[in-house]
């Protein structure tokens, strides 16, 4: 396959040279487009490789006639029709995994960040030169029950950490339960309902789709114990931001502690989320970190890769 008609989306300035070393003939594209602009510059692509703010839409995939691969630089594929790409016999692949610690990591910036009250405390030094501690006081982790919903290996490592690292009690909700992992990483597991009404602090770990869209809804919030702390950092979709601003508003939950929301293109539409106590919003930065983006375009490389020489595919999405 000529590797002319390759087509990189969304590739950061600091990211092109490591795919012009490996696919130096590609086309390199650093802007966000619009629907229209990705038909145009998509248009003699036989293969592309996007991230999640690329919009692979139905009329996308029908307006672009030689379109024979996928490769999306995420776990997720939310971001494409998978309908329309099977009518067309397009092949998709994903990056399963690329820093499942990393993310993690980051659920844990966001926890200690708001019940540590981190950032009160740098305003109350930096901006009123104030280095007292009255008003400051948080909560201990040590003992507290943690539920994980989605234990796919950033569940895994998320339930791992809590346990082992902060000494909490761990329990997870998965439709596919992984008992060895639970033995390994001392959690155990069990329902949502179990989870929502005995966890302190909930962490959310999976992917969205027609089962999870407004999984954390009123009904699921009413069921919470009051004061619960709620950590996203999967997809904004799972939770009705509506239910999560009412449920922060009447106290039941203390923190929405978030990297996605139900509505990331338009910021405006979460004002009203912004400027509730207890609400920490990074702008969906849980997977971006050094050895974690140099990972996912390794990843991605390879299953590119696989499909030219016509070999089985790296990470194939299952039925695409």
């Amino acid at each position: 396959m000529n590797t002319n008609n390759i087509t990189f989306l969304e590739v950061e300035k600091e990211d092109e040279s490591i795919v012009q070393e490996n696919f130096p003939q590609a086309k390199i594209i650093t802007k966000s487009l619009s629907e229209n602009e990705i038909i145009i510059e998509c248009q003699n692509a036989q293969i592309i490789c996007i991230f999640i703010y690329t919009k692979i839409t139905a009329r996308v995939i029908k307006n672009l006639p030689n379109l024979k691969f996928i490769a999306t630089r995420s776990v997720g594929y939310d971001h494409i029709d998978l309908k329309t790409a099977q009518e067309k016999n397009i092949k998709i692949c994903n990056v399963p995994d690329y820093g499942s610690h990393v993310i993690a990591e980051h659920v844990f910036a966001l926890l200690l960040s708001g019940i540590r009250k981190i950032g009160e405390g740098n305003d109350q030094v930096e901006k009123k030169h104030d280095f007292s501690f009255q008003g400051l006081r948080g909560v201990a982790l040590k003992g507290k029950m943690f539920g994980v919903i989605g234990t796919g290996k950033i569940g895994k490592n998320v339930a791992r950490i809590a346990s082992l690292g902060f000494l909490m009690d761990v329990i997870a909700y998965d439709p596919f339960p992984d008992k060895d992992a639970a033995r390994e990483n001392h959690f155990v597991y069990s329902d949502l309902e179990n989870i929502y009404s005995k966890a302190d602090i909930i962490s959310l770990h999976c992917p969205l789709n027609k089962e999870t869209e407004h999984l954390i809804n009123e009904d699921a919030i009413y069921k919470m114990r009051k004061g619960v702390v709620l950590v996203n950092t999967s997809r904004g979709g799972v939770v009705d931001t509506k239910a999560l601003i009412q449920g922060l508003k009447s106290k039941k939950i203390s923190h929405a502690l978030l990297d996605v929301l139900e509505h990331e293109k338009n910021i405006k539409e979460n004002k009203e989320l912004t400027e509730i106590p207890g609400v920490i919003i990074t702008p969906h930065i849980a997977f971006y970190a050094d050895d974690s983006m140099k990972r996912m375009y390794e990843e991605a490389f390879a299953s590119i890769n696989s499909f030219i020489k016509g070999e089985k595919l790296i990470h194939q999405v299952i039925g695409i």
